[in-house]
């Protein structure tokens, strides 16, 4: 089996971070993960990148988590992929499957809607994944719900409490939604967390078709 964290961030990008791109990548290799996603907060979320920079300013210092994770799985052995975590209004959702070139391409994403992001994404052939959909914190106004907007649903988050977790899985079996988990991670304590597969992932594309298609996954917990 071969083991993917989801959800995880670096202090290039994310401002609630503390561990870097290279250090999330090292302590992953450590735990015996076969590859990680990069999912750092985008700029409606909390995020470190100013806001009056130029977009491809912007998006180049956006990726910096990312491409030093990249840097050293590369020279460890360790796959890195590429997404983020874009926010509206309190609600949370991780992106796969586009790059940085796609971004550069895109500006008025910053102000997408929810669902005007799922249609974009889902055309690009990426994904949308619901984010820890029913944590209840203080700085989420509400908790809102997109069966309609969203290829699945992050069921396990390791940085929830496991009655927002378990809210999660009985949302995704009532909307028939697909799952994933993610440890979240954000610092160096690493939490392990995310899924195993079956088989070595070439690409991002890999994860987007286990869970567009729904082949088997066990989830890390």
């Amino acid at each position: 089996m071969y083991k993917y964290e989801t959800h995880l961030h670096t202090k290039e990008c994310s401002l609630c971070a503390t561990a870097s791109g290279e250090y999330q990548a090292e302590a992953y290799k450590d735990a015996g993960y076969t590859g990680i996603i990069i999912t750092d907060h985008f700029f409606r979320g909390n995020t470190n990148i100013r806001r009056d920079l130029p977009w491809e300013e912007r998006i180049n210092l956006f990726c910096k988590g990312y491409e030093n994770a990249k840097k050293r799985g590369d020279e460890i052995g360790l796959d890195v992929f590429f997404g983020w975590e874009e926010t509206y209004e309190g609600q949370d959702f991780l992106i796969y499957g586009l790059d940085k070139e796609w971004m550069l391409a895109h500006p008025e994403m910053e102000y997408w809607t929810i669902r005007e992001q799922f249609e974009a994404v889902d055309k690009a052939g990426g994904l949308v994944i619901h984010a820890h959909p029913f944590r209840d914190r203080p700085y989420i106004p509400k908790i809102r719900l997109f069966p309609n907007h969203v290829h699945g649903v992050e069921i396990y988050n390791a940085s929830n409490f496991q009655e927002e977790n378990d809210e999660a899985f009985m949302y995704a079996k009532k909307y028939n939604l697909p799952v994933t988990a993610g440890s979240d991670s954000h610092h160096h304590n690493i939490i392990c967390s995310g899924i195993e597969c079956k088989e070595k992932w070439k690409s991002i594309q890999d994860y987007i078709k286990i869970i567009k298609k729904e082949k088997p996954i066990t989830l890390i917990y």
